[in-house]
């Protein structure tokens, strides 16, 4: 293995739970709508991929919501200013990074492993997260960055993990991505990458049929190691289709 890549939000730190979610009811509150994202709701939303994406989807279902021509450029207003607020959210400090995250990257720094990152989330984002979690140098500990404005289309599409791959000129199977939900597992299959689970507090009870292992985090039971990820981890679920060849 030469590359560990990573998801980010719900992998790295819980930021669905405690930072987009509630920036986004805070979003609503500060365009005076009535709409209240409750966590049962945001953990079906998940299953939508991307912020606007996710608020086209439920003005979808909405009553109240504006006329279809609108939606739009509500969406694109309440996306920004959530984003605004979740980094205002990160910048105090109120998301960690999930345990084992920064000592199994630390780790693989030691080891001469790359690190990168594949995620569909906003540039903005990831740099408001690893600014905190890593200092203002944070792009340095990456081989390869791959966010939301980079893939045209989002995940389960597996197409952020091979821009990934390109950039980082490796096969597949050089390659090893952590991953927290369903569809982030079916993007780096499909790409050809083994996958580990960690799977957040949205995700607890999903189905990982494909995935190398799964796990609460890096930590529990036992501390994973860059050995253990060689060696393919701890829980082997179900049989991994045949890597892709080279993007």
């Amino acid at each position: 293995m030469r590359a560990l890549i990573w998801d980010v939000d719900g992998t790295v730190a819980e930021t669905e739970a405690e930072g987009h979610l509630p920036a986004f009811n805070e979003a609503f509150a500060a365009l005076g709508l009535p709409w209240r994202w409750s966590a049962g709701h945001y953990g079906r939303l998940l299953h939508v991929t991307g912020g606007r994406e996710r608020l086209l989807h439920d003005m979808a279902a909405r009553a109240d919501a504006p006329p279809p021509a609108e939606r739009a450029a509500l969406a694109a207003e309440l996306h920004k200013r959530k984003n605004a607020l979740y980094a205002e959210r990160v910048a105090r400090g109120a998301i960690a990074a999930r345990p084992g995250v920064l000592r199994l990257m630390d780790e693989c720094t030691r080891a001469g492993v790359m690190l990168a990152i594949a995620t569909t989330t906003s540039a903005n984002n990831a740099e408001a997260l690893f600014a905190r979690l890593l200092g203002p140098a944070w792009r340095g500990r990456f081989a390869a960055v791959a966010c939301g404005e980079d893939a045209a289309a989002k995940k389960p599409d597996p197409l952020v993990y091979r821009l990934v791959l390109q950039r980082l000129d490796l096969m597949p199977d050089e390659a090893f991505a952590i991953e927290d939900s369903p569809v982030g597992l079916a993007a780096a299959r499909g790409a050809g990458i083994e996958c580990g689970i960690t799977a957040s507090v949205f995700f607890a009870d999903a189905c990982f049929d494909g995935a190398a292992w799964v796990r609460a985090d890096l930590e529990t039971p036992a501390p994973m190691t860059l050995h253990g990820l060689r060696q393919g981890g701890s829980v082997k679920i179900g049989p991994s289709p045949a890597p892709a060849s080279r993007p």
